[in-house]
């Protein structure tokens, strides 16, 4: 009787040992999931951002050049048409 009843708790233990690791498991998971979707939407963020600087360079720059154009074409000068 003895052997059975450290048997049974034996096992019991080891369930709730079990039972703990998987939850563990679980937040774990969550966690991680949820630290990955906030990296990622930190990245997408940061993206954007970077693309409208790019963006806004390239408009700069075609303004720039416009007005080059446009002097060069008052002034006549040949070889900065030719860019």
């Amino acid at each position: 009787m003895k052997g059975d009843s450290a048997d049974c708790c034996d096992l019991l233990l080891y369930w709730i040992k079990y039972q703990r690791v998987t939850i563990i498991i679980m937040l774990t998971g969550k966690r991680l999931a949820d630290i990955g979707y906030r990296a990622f939407s930190a990245s997408m963020m940061l993206l954007t951002v970077y693309g409208g600087y790019l963006c806004s360079v390239r408009a700069y720059r075609y303004m720039q050049k416009q007005k080059q154009l446009k002097v060069a074409a008052e002034n006549q000068d040949a070889e900065i048409i030719k860019d």
